[in-house]
Parts: structure tokens; sequence; C-alpha cells
């Protein structure tokens, strides 16, 4: 939309529901106005942000439990045995962390990015697309800190970049050079690329999909439903402009159909509520769809800082349980 005018095993503890803003925010926590992550032009530099800041607030937080599974770290507190101290870690943050244990690559994760012509739409100074392409890099390093395998693929109406699953020196660069790639996308077409993504990825793992679901309902459910069928966990992530869930235009304007190149004359007194009933029944059908078929589906507005959504990644993964290769008690090493 444009317009010329404008075996996982199960939790031994309980996960806080995902917040907004996150907890511990404002004294734990410095979130980063998207507006102005945005402005960074390097996307491995702006996943790190993310990343090391959520971090560095959710170690101070009242909630190290929440923590603890997805890090090898904590904060020094007086009477840690030194010997135990990352001093390269010290070095790039300037803050003692003490090392916790040594973590073994246990989760396979493939992000699915969606590069078709309708996540080129923002109203917020910069794109669906760019705001997706930031939280993909986001989950990528973030995974790849916690030596996870994790692999990309870029579709529009048919797979444009895949790259496996991997954990391995200069792999995050490989996918962060895919995704810095100019958008080149065509229609939205989610039914061939999953379709492809399940025949593809045979080892069980997670699958991290990242798109504005501007497509058939029938379509997303039928496709979905046969991925999670072969076993595959599915978080959705579903990337919206403001300007999309309110459709705040106040002055007449010719549209353009981004995909199609279509262009419609438009009074939006006169459609407004029309559209966002639309709009809105069409989200809760997504939504409805997801819990259907035991899929996480978290809303991402674009004006929303990207810690939250990495906060509600994290949310799902707990709440699903995580294979974990470490041994000993979960329950006994996590701290409230």
């Amino acid at each position: 939309m444009s317009t010329d005018s404008a075996q996982h095993d199960a939790p031994a503890y309980d996960v806080p529901a995902a917040p907004d803003p996150l907890p511990g925010a404002g004294a734990n926590f410095d979130l980063i106005d998207p507006a102005t992550l945005m402005r960074i032009k390097g996307l491995e530099v702006r996943a790190r942000a993310i990343v090391e800041g959520f971090m560095t607030g959710l170690h101070r937080s009242p909630y190290h439990g929440f923590s603890v599974e997805f890090t090898e770290y904590r904060q020094y507190t007086d009477g840690d045995d030194l010997r135990y101290l990352d001093w390269r870690l010290y070095a790039r943050s300037d803050r003692y962390y003490i090392k916790r244990f040594e973590d073994e690559t246990n989760l396979r994760c493939h992000v699915l990015l969606d590069a078709s012509k309708s996540m080129t739409f923002g109203s917020t100074g910069y794109t669906k697309a760019e705001y997706g392409a930031t939280l993909a890099a986001t989950l990528a390093y973030f995974l790849s800190t916690q030596r996870d395998a994790v692999g990309l693929m870029r579709f529009d109406d048919q797979i444009r970049d895949y790259l496996p699953a991997r954990f391995r020196p200069g792999h995050l660069r490989r996918i962060m050079v895919a995704l810095e790639r100019p958008l080149e996308g065509k229609v939205t077409d989610l039914a061939g690329p999953l379709q492809r993504v399940a025949e593809m990825v045979t080892k069980r793992g997670l699958l991290v999909l990242v798109s504005d679901l501007l497509a058939p309902i029938e379509k997303l459910e039928e496709h979905l439903g046969y991925i999670r069928g072969r076993g595959q966990e599915v978080i959705v992530f579903h990337v919206l402009d403001p300007a999309e869930l309110s459709f705040d235009f106040d002055q007449p304007a010719l549209f353009e159909d981004v995909e199609s190149g279509k262009t419609l004359y438009v009074d939006p007194d006169i459609i407004r509520k029309q559209y966002v009933d639309q709009f809105t029944d069409h989200i809760a059908q997504v939504e409805a769809t997801c819990e259907k078929l035991g899929i996480d589906y978290e809303r991402c507005p674009t004006d929303r800082p990207l810690e939250l959504a990495l906060f509600d990644f994290l949310s799902a993964r707990l709440s699903k349980g995580v294979k974990s290769s470490r041994t000993g008690s979960r329950k006994a090493r996590v701290q409230a």
C-alpha cells in the first residue's frame, strides 16, 4: 500500500507473561526507538545493539531466572570466583560477567523473511522490509551468541535466498549480507515458499516466519499446518505498519497497490471503518489460525521496539520448553 499524497523438555519454572514495556524497563532497560535504530546503516551493528542492550538489562532485572536458559553469563556479584571472570567480555562491555557454563548447540532455527513488494510500505520513515530484516538479523545474532544453528530464507512468490542452519565461523556474516541485499520481491505468495520450506527443512527444529501475512487465510492455514504436521515448531512475527492498523490518512488520495501496480482514488473518511473492520478481522483470523495449529503468534507494529520482539521470542521458547544439553537439574540452577 502506498499513496502519492504521502523432544523438548517441559520447563521447570514459570515464564513471566510477555509485558509491554519489558520487565524492569526504565530502571533496567533502555529500549531503542525503532526510528533511531533504523538510522544505523549496518544491519549487524543494529542487531548487536539490540541484543547486547537486552541481555545487559535482563541480567539486571528481577527476572534473572528468565535469562539463565539463554545465556552463558551472569553479572559479577561480591563473592564470585574471580577465575571465571570473562575479561574479553569486560573489554567489550566495560562490565564484569561470570561465565556460567559451556553450552552446546541445541537448537536448529530457520528464519523465513518475507521479501515481497507489500513489505516495501512504510509510514514511519522506514519500511516493513527494513523492520523485518532488522528483526531477522537480531534473532540470527542472538541465536549465534547462544551457539545455536541458524539459517535464513528470503522469499516472495518463491525462495530467493537460502542459507541452511549452521553454527560456524563466518556463517552469521553471510546471513547479514543476504539480509542487506536490495528487496526485489514481487507478489506475496506464502503457499509456494512454505511448501518448499517443508520439503527442504527435514530435520526438526524451529521456523520463525517474519511477514505481513497479506495472503488468503485458507492458504496460510493449509501450508503452516503442513509444516507443523512434519514436526516443526513455528513462531510467527506479524509485521504491520501503524498506518495499516489505523488507516489514519486524512486526505483523499490516489493509492497504489505496490504488488499489482493498480491505482485507486480513495476518500479515507468514506472507507476507513470498512477497511479497519476488514483488516482487524484478517488479523483475528491469522491469530486464530496460529492458535489452532499450536503456533506462537506475535504482532509486531513497526513502531514497537525490537527488544520487545526478542522478549516475545524468548517467552515463546520457554513456554514450549527448550531442549537442553546441559546436565543437572534445571530447576536447581534457576534462581528467581
